[in-house]
């Protein structure tokens, strides 16, 4: 019986954990990928409107983060993980059957609100369904080896979207980009959940307001939560804003336009030893977290500033490096939060990530208008070093 008892539970980690890693593989087999910048740039756009594109993704994304949150406390977070891969398949399919600015802009808007109605949901709900089964413990190796399925995925689409933008150009991409869209929303019906029903307060008003009011509440009163909060867009913001940039950063070498996707491999490689470290490097000193980002700033600096396709080896380091910082702090997030706003919790720390990443793009935009892609990573080193300070004296990420 004992035997028993410890099996289903293992079993139904195994069960979770499968469907997070199917759901992250399949969301980010994206074929557009690392080619949609150069669709940008193919279509007219110069830097300032590339960034501009950006920026309304980064709005959208502030506008509906936490209000989904609070929704994703108050429904099925299931549901919003089934309806977030649809919104953004239909970005694809419209930036390539249109193929103007405006097109381009309206799909940001549906990718940004994809993104907004994942974020937060899908921490929630790990978290809880691990908890649920006295496994709370393992959500930084679950996420972290989660955040690896997704980079898989984005190496599959490196390895495949050269030879299929060859032999069918930005359509036959953006067809398979939506196919693995639709096939998430399919995986994410697998997700289980189960949550006891939230109390009814009348004067706390609907449900869905009373959760957005308590998780606010939570991350604001309590200062813990409150430091984790601020720690994840520190980390994630400005290397999230690098990834979009980074295939015209490799054009920049001198590559051809198929060669890019392989160029980019090496990154992408980095990201998934990252997310692997991830249960090793959970019992990190404050000092050797604050490593994390001094290492990355000095080599995404040295990396871009040598403009030659090797230096790439030196930004993977840096990603990798990111990449496990970021899985960290999400998970330092998640054990701080004891509300039943979580979802709502995490989505503030989402918002703050996307208000942050709208002054990269404007910075990124700024410097590489003048001084070039290559100027532009090497600027944006810069933060990850004064966090880097900030962290190695405060100790805030205890």
């Amino acid at each position: 019986m004992n035997a028993l008892s410890t099996r289903v539970p293992d079993t139904r980690v195994r069960r979770l954990s499968a469907t997070l890693y199917s759901y992250l593989f399949l969301s980010d087999l994206v074929l557009l990928y690392p080619v949609y910048v150069l669709l940008f740039s193919d279509a007219g756009l110069t830097v300032g409107q590339v960034s501009a594109l950006f920026v309304i993704w980064s709005v959208t994304a502030i506008v509906l983060e936490v209000p989904s949150g609070a929704w994703a406390d108050a429904v099925s977070r299931r549901l919003l993980l089934c309806l977030a891969p649809l919104l953004t398949g239909a970005c694809f399919a419209l930036w390539v059957l249109a193929g103007s600015w405006w097109a381009f802009a309206l799909g940001f808007v549906l990718w940004g609100a994809g993104g907004a109605l994942g974020s937060g949901a899908l921490e929630a709900l790990v978290y809880t369904e691990l908890d649920r089964l006295g496994a709370a413990g393992r959500y930084a190796r679950t996420m972290g080896r989660g955040r690896t399925a997704g980079v898989l995925g984005v190496l599959a689409s490196l390895g495949l979207a050269g030879p299929v933008l060859a032999a069918g150009g930005y359509r036959a991409v953006g067809a398979a980009s939506v196919l693995s869209a639709v096939l998430a929303a399919a995986v994410a019906i697998r997700f289980p959940e189960h949550r006891p029903a939230a109390p009814v307060d009348e004067a706390a008003g609907p449900g869905w307001w009373a959760g957005l009011r308590a998780g606010l509440a939570e991350a604001r009163a309590d200062r813990r939560v409150r430091a984790a909060v601020l720690l994840v867009p520190a980390v994630t913001a400005v290397w999230g804003t690098l990834d979009e940039y980074a295939p015209l950063l490799a054009r920049d070498t001198g590559v051809a336009a198929s060669t890019v996707p392989l160029l980019l491999l090496p990154v992408w490689l980095g990201m998934t030893v990252g997310g692997l470290l991830a249960p090793a490097a959970e019992r990190l000193t404050t000092r050797g977290y604050a490593a994390l980002p001094a290492l990355a700033a000095v080599a995404l600096a040295v990396g871009a500033a040598v403009r030659h396709p090797a230096g790439f080896l030196l930004l993977g380091v840096a990603f990798g490096a990111l990449q496990l910082a970021t899985v960290l702090a999400d998970a330092r997030l998640q054990d701080r939060i004891t509300g039943p706003g979580r979802a709502t919790v995490t989505s503030v720390a989402g918002m703050g990530t996307d208000l942050a990443m709208i002054v990269a793009y404007a910075g990124y935009a700024l410097v590489a208008a003048t001084g070039g892609h290559p100027a532009a990573f090497v600027a944006a080193a810069v933060p990850y070093l004064l966090l880097a300070g900030v962290l190695a004296v405060s100790g805030s990420v205890r």
